[in-house]
């Protein structure tokens, strides 16, 4: 396999993975939503907002796994990590309870600046091939 090859492989596992990764946390918080608005209202983020999260990580997981907004949904992604770390309390240290969060947060940042073309819907698009083609 060449460089190019090697780097659009690890950009695919990198966007499944995230991918898997939020579909499985907007389920959870969609099967316990009343209690996520909850724990969202004693962090003083409005319960509501458990809604629109659950639907970012859910569909937004969806959408990245099929590699569709592959550079606009994890920047979605990545706020909610951010908020995250700033938002929920750690007795642990910022590294030591946040390391979930990092990662994620690293691995959605990585998507919004290099993107992942391998087996992706953005492909199919013609804005996404014509990207794609100033790309390489």
């Amino acid at each position: 396999m060449n460089k190019k090859t090697m780097q659009d492989v690890g950009a695919l596992l990198v966007r499944v993975i995230l991918g898997l990764v939020f579909i499985n946390h907007g389920l959870d918080k969609f099967q316990a939503l009343e209690g996520t608005a909850g724990f969202f209202s004693s962090l003083g983020i409005p319960g509501w907002m458990a809604n629109v999260v659950a639907s970012i990580e859910l569909f937004g997981g969806i959408l990245v796994l099929i590699g569709f907004g592959t550079r606009i949904v994890p920047l979605l992604f990545a706020w909610i990590m951010i908020v995250v770390m700033v938002v929920m309390p750690t007795d642990k240290g910022f590294f030591t309870g946040n390391e979930l969060h990092i990662s994620l947060l690293a691995m959605s940042l990585y998507l919004v600046l290099a993107g992942s073309p391998l087996l992706a819907v953005d492909k199919l698009m013609p804005i996404g091939q014509k990207k794609a083609e100033k790309a390489y």
